[in-house]
Parts: C-alpha cells; structure tokens; sequence
C-alpha cells in the first residue's frame, strides 16, 4: 500500500504527505508542553523553597528559563507545522526566519548552561579558595554573559541571507550541505560547548580516581559512595546531551555524499524534543533539593542528605 497522499494545490504544486506525519507533530507537541510543565514547575520551588536558594540552584534556575522559552519557541514551529498538515498546506509564516534565529540561539543558551554547572564544579574542586570565582555575582556574571553569546552570534545568519525557507521541510533553517555558515553554526551551538563539557566532566573523572587513592581507610567507604554518584551524574548528563546533535551530525556528512530524505528536519526536531524531555528529567532526578522539596510537598519521607553551597555576595 502507498502511503503517500499527494495533493495538488490551486498553484498547480504537489505536495505529499505521509501517514506519520500528523501522528509525529502531535508527539512533539505533547512532549513539549511537558517540558513546559516541569520547567515551571522546578522555578517555582527554587524560587519558594528557601532551601533552593543557594548558587547550584542558581544554574538550574537558569536552565529552567531557558527550558521555558526554548520549549515554547519549538511548541510555536510544532503547532504552526501540524496546522499545515491539517490543512494541507505549505507556506512561509512571517516569523519564520526569526523562529530559526531562536531555535539556534536558545539551544546554545540551553547547552551553555550545563557548561557553567561544569565550570562550577571545577572551580569547586581545584579551586575552593577563590571565593570571589565562586559568589553568586561572579556565577550570575556568567550566566549573563551566556545569554549575550546565545543572542547574538545567530544575528548574522538573520540577515545575510543564509537562513532561508525550505519548501521541502516546511522549515526556515540553513540548508544541509557544505558552507561556511553551517560548520560556524555547528561549532557555535553544539561541537564547542559539548567539547568544553566532556574536557571538564572527564578531568574531573580523574581527578576523583586519584583521590580514591589517597584516602584513609576510615574514609573511603564515604568518598567512593560520593564519587561513585557523582561519575554516574556525570555520565548520564553527557548522555543525554550528546545525543542532541549526533542526527544532525549524520545527515551533515550525509550531504556531502547522497542527497538528503525529504524530511529529515522531522527527524532531527523530534530527535531534539525528545532529547530535551529527557534532559529536564534528568534535572529533576539528579537535583536533591527539587526532589526533596517535591517530597514535602506530597508529604513522602526521604533518605537525600543534601550539601549546602553558601552563597557568597562579593
């Protein structure tokens, strides 16, 4: 059986469908919206519970906000592609290019901010007597400075022309293949920040082996228990954010061999959106405050000891 639908509009131009389409717009959008949900959900305990106002807090505070407005850019390009699907169309919406420009800068926004948490950690580790690296002004300091980074690098693509309407996904994005503006791109969004995570992550890795060896005895039961746990957070957060960008890397190479499925912006949005779902998860689960507070909440006792951080106002 054929499953493809093709229609014909009034400017004579056939456009075909596929029966996963719809079915895979209402996924994205359902994934979306409960992106939304947690993310609301975790500011407003961090920013209720008293015992959330500490500086690691701070970067999930942050990467909350950037979760909201990143979802909801996203639930925008969702909702405007299921309205075509439903009606059978296939147009350039006037907020098109400057969707493309969001998605670019609040997904650099969202990476960027688990780069800071791994900036904390290490300036925590090898560095806990430099206080003033370590207060809340400096680390809000940073988190200002990604926001400025994620804003503004996208606005060249805005206007020169490299951002433009794919008639083929339905999409404003840069076109698949070979040019400056996508490796610039690529580097900008995903390879440089990622690069700068796992270098950290993997020091730190080291670092925690090495201290396992020069332990005492009557303290090694405890470091190993907290190394262990923090090795597997670690892990699992490079897990979940690696695999953002490894379709986007494959259909890059791709293109520069074979030409491109039609619709593998589909893919890759909802290898995104799904990646993202997993991710603020992820926040939740390794995140003890939120967990405890979520616990009180609903009345359920629990085991978390968590570890202050006093923030330090310099």
């Amino acid at each position: 059986m054929n499953s493809t639908i093709d229609l014909v509009f009034l400017s004579n131009t056939t456009f075909s469908i596929e029966f996963w389409h719809i079915p895979l717009d209402i996924f994205n959008i359902v994934c979306l919206i409960l992106v939304i949900v947690l993310s609301l959900l975790f500011l407003s305990i961090i920013i209720f519970d008293k015992t959330c106002h500490t500086v690691p807090m701070l970067f999930v505070a942050n990467s909350c906000v950037i979760g909201v407005l990143h979802a909801s850019n996203m639930f925008w390009i969702s909702i405007l592609r299921l309205q075509n699907d439903l009606q059978t169309t296939q147009h350039q919406d006037r907020s098109c290019i400057f969707q493309a420009y969001l998605r670019y800068a609040f997904c650099a926004i969202v990476i960027c901010s688990f780069l800071l948490q791994a900036v904390y950690r290490y300036l925590i580790v090898f560095y806990p007597k430099h206080v003033t690296w370590l207060s809340l002004r400096s680390q809000f300091l940073l988190i200002v400075l990604t926001w400025l980074y994620g804003l503004t690098f996208p606005m060249a693509f805005m206007f020169n022309g490299d951002i433009g309407y794919i008639a083929d996904i339905d999409v404003c994005d840069v076109p698949l293949r070979l040019s400056f503006a996508l490796i610039f791109l690529s580097l900008c969004v995903y390879s440089i920040p990622l690069s700068l995570v796992m270098f950290i992550y993997l020091k730190l890795i080291r670092y925690v082996k090495m201290m396992n060896q020069r332990v005492t005895p009557a303290n090694v039961l405890f470091r190993i228990q907290r190394e262990l746990k923090m090795i597997r957070q670690i892990v699992i957060t490079i897990t979940v954010l690696v695999p953002i960008c490894i379709p986007y890397t494959i259909f890059f190479i791709l293109s520069f061999f074979t030409a491109l499925p039609v619709y593998y912006f589909r893919i890759l949005f909802t290898f995104a959106v799904g990646s993202f779902l997993f991710t603020m998860l992820t926040v939740f689960k390794f995140t003890d405050p939120l967990k405890l507070s979520m616990m009180k909440k609903l009345n359920i006792r629990s085991k978390i000891l968590i570890p202050t951080v006093r923030i330090t106002k310099v």
